[in-house]
């Protein structure tokens, strides 16, 4: 499956999931990944977040972390945002970045899929306490809400699925609302 995607795009392509190994990093670069996504693998052997840097540089080592806030904290959670760590966010993003990580995938798993915004919060925290750059995650339901964590200065990128998935924006046209906003992207030739 990566191969074949791979083969299509002319973007980069990040794969992520059942990344628990560096022979299984190994596999997804072989197939055509730029960069391999790790949660419960580096929270479990936060050495792997090292040998993927190590082998392919930090820019191909992406730290994903899932947060989620308990008692005035942002908790982070691996196995799919089911198991919570003894990590916080804040932390956990430093230790990642000490470790190697060249990115940080940050999920707000009580923003995720409630189309309510991005957590600026959570996202700016933990944009602050890291030089990587953060991708927030969670949350997207219209384009303000990513007007809003580009504007803030807390994201460095945006992740969203659901309002793509189902026709609710189109990538195209949301970078060309986010461009007339005074928000650089970059486009396609095709877009």
């Amino acid at each position: 499956t990566i191969r074949r995607i791979a083969a299509m795009l002319s973007i980069p392509l990040t794969v992520g999931g059942g990344i628990r190994t560096i022979d299984d990093a190994a596999a997804a670069f072989d197939a055509g990944a730029d960069k391999v996504a790790i949660n419960s693998a580096a929270l479990a052997t936060p050495a792997l977040i090292t040998a993927i840097a190590r082998r392919y540089g930090s820019q191909a080592a992406v730290v994903a972390i899932d947060a989620k806030w308990h008692d005035g904290r942002a908790v982070v959670f691996g196995r799919s945002g089911t198991a919570a760590s003894a990590r916080e966010a804040i932390s956990w993003a430093r230790e990642a970045e000490a470790m190697g990580a060249g990115e940080l995938l940050l999920t707000s798993i009580d923003r995720d899929g409630t189309k309510s915004g991005f957590d600026c919060a959570l996202t700016e925290a933990v944009s602050n306490a890291v030089r990587i750059p953060v991708i927030a995650s969670g949350g997207a339901g219209t384009r303000e809400h990513f007007a809003d964590v580009f504007t803030s200065g807390c994201a460095d990128a945006a992740l969203a699925a659901s309002i793509f998935h189902f026709s609710e924006h189109a990538v195209p046209d949301l970078k060309r609302w986010l461009m007339s906003q005074g928000i650089p992207m970059r486009m396609l030739p095709a877009e």
